[in-house]
């Protein structure tokens, strides 16, 4: 795992953001409007409203993994599009990414942050409550994939 560094996101890991996610996206699902529509312009849909992309790359300086905090309202925050390469789940990389979201999160004065998942996805299920999520009700949702929404409240 030390030779994982977690780096912020720049024009030139557009195309590892939108082949990480994509990826996943099209093994289990189908990729939606939004998805096309924040993989086309990611500093314009998630940095420039106030979010930000973290990206983890090995030492070899290969980008094995990514993840995006998308700010919703001022001290709100979604966690969204994370995804580690098929070879490389396992290797700590997702928590690593989801530690520095959450970090950044806090660093930008949030009191919450939210991901919308599917329980299909079970790996990405347990790593969240280990990143200490738990489930709310799912209410209105983005994407036609996800039937579960979980937070973490740092207000109660």
């Amino acid at each position: 795992m030390s030779e994982l560094h977690i780096i912020r996101y720049t024009p030139s890991y557009q195309t590892d953001f939108v082949r990480l996610n994509s990826g996943w996206i099209r093994t289990y699902f189908r990729p939606e409007t939004s998805d096309l529509e924040v993989f086309s312009d990611p500093e314009g849909k998630i940095i420039k409203p106030g979010g930000q992309i973290f990206l983890a790359v090995d030492g070899q300086g290969t980008c094995i993994g990514c993840c995006a905090l998308i700010r919703h309202e001022a001290a709100t925050f979604e966690l969204a599009k994370m995804a580690v390469a098929p070879e490389r789940q396992g290797s700590g990389a997702g928590r690593l990414l989801g530690e520095a979201a959450l970090a950044y999160a806090r660093e930008q004065g949030a009191t919450k942050v939210f991901l919308e998942g599917n329980i299909r996805l079970e790996a990405s299920i347990r790593l969240y409550r280990k990143l200490g999520f738990t489930e709310v009700p799912l209410g209105e949702v983005v994407y036609d994939r996800c039937n579960i929404k979980m937070e973490i409240d740092w207000k109660r």
